[in-house]
């Protein structure tokens, strides 16, 4: 069985690759919420390998570790930094030479090529976690088998945008979409080929 593919995306409503501040997006609960839940605590049994472009690996390094939480942070979240220590990591890049993060790797070369050789690799499903640019060389390869996106309740205007020029229109079926407690939207779509 060949490992599924999903691609991660976080966005304001103008398709910026960003995290801005809006009323509640800076609170932090005891419990997971369900989009915490849903995006993340409820795949860890499936996902095996987590793929990032450089900036997001590094970003991720410098914050999703267990060293980098605070023994007081809410068990969810050391949870998720464990399950990333533990979960085998790929940063895309041609200019960082070594992961500085333990069961990473840095592969480098063209995108198509190194998702056929992860899949070829034994292990469970695979998240494409990078930013916009890594997303939008998935969407022209059509590589994602889907799609999970949190849509942040702000227009940005600044920062990396999601949605550049395609040669090819790509159509996705919605599978599921809920509205969240800080007006966020969860939507999980699938990839029709």
């Amino acid at each position: 069985m060949a490992r599924k593919i999903t691609a991660n995306l976080y966005m304001t409503l103008d398709g910026r690759g960003a995290f801005p501040k809006y009323p509640g997006s800076d609170r932090t609960s005891k419990e997971p919420s369900d989009n915490w839940r849903r995006m993340w605590l409820d795949r860890f049994d499936d996902v095996t390998t987590v793929v990032m472009g450089r900036r997001s690996f590094l970003g991720h390094r410098r914050v999703w570790t267990e060293k980098a939480r605070s023994p007081k942070d809410p068990k969810y979240l050391l949870d998720y930094a464990r399950w990333l220590d533990r979960v085998e990591k790929v940063c895309l890049s041609r200019t960082l030479k070594t992961p500085g993060w333990e069961n990473a790797r840095i592969m480098k070369g063209d995108l198509s090529g190194i998702v056929a050789r992860l899949q070829g690799e034994n292990g469970g499903n695979i998240i494409l976690e990078g930013g916009p640019r890594l997303i939008q060389d998935v969407l022209r390869r059509d590589l994602a088998d889907d799609y999970w996106m949190i849509l942040q309740p702000v227009v940005y205007g600044r920062g990396p945008e999601y949605w550049g020029p395609l040669k090819q229109q790509r159509t996705l079926e919605l599978l599921e979409s809920s509205s969240l407690e800080d007006g966020e939207l969860l939507l999980h779509y699938a990839s029709r080929r």
